[in-house]
């Protein structure tokens, strides 16, 4: 008989902290120089006019002036062509 009860184990008890991922400033709102514009993982949207990319696919403002996004076609390599959003400040 054992003689001490049984203790179960803590598997699921970690949780992460939650990145904000998103649209930071929407198309028509003012963008300073630096600001944060879209927070995302991948490129879902491009950097256009005035725009950068960070190394964890931050998109940011280079120059101050009013967002804007766009659509563009892109030929992928396999000669596809696909629809992609792209984000400017003018």
């Amino acid at each position: 008989m054992a003689h001490r009860k049984a203790g179960g184990s803590a598997k699921n008890l970690k949780d992460s902290n939650p990145k904000y991922l998103g649209t930071k400033l929407y198309a028509g709102q003012k963008a300073k120089a630096g600001s944060v514009i879209v927070r995302q993982r991948g490129t879902k949207i491009m950097a256009g006019k005035n725009t950068d990319t960070g190394k964890d696919h931050t998109i940011f403002a280079l120059k101050e002036g009013t967002v804007s996004f766009r659509e563009v076609r892109k030929t992928r390599f396999d000669g596809k062509t696909s629809m992609k959003k792209v984000v400017d400040v003018l």
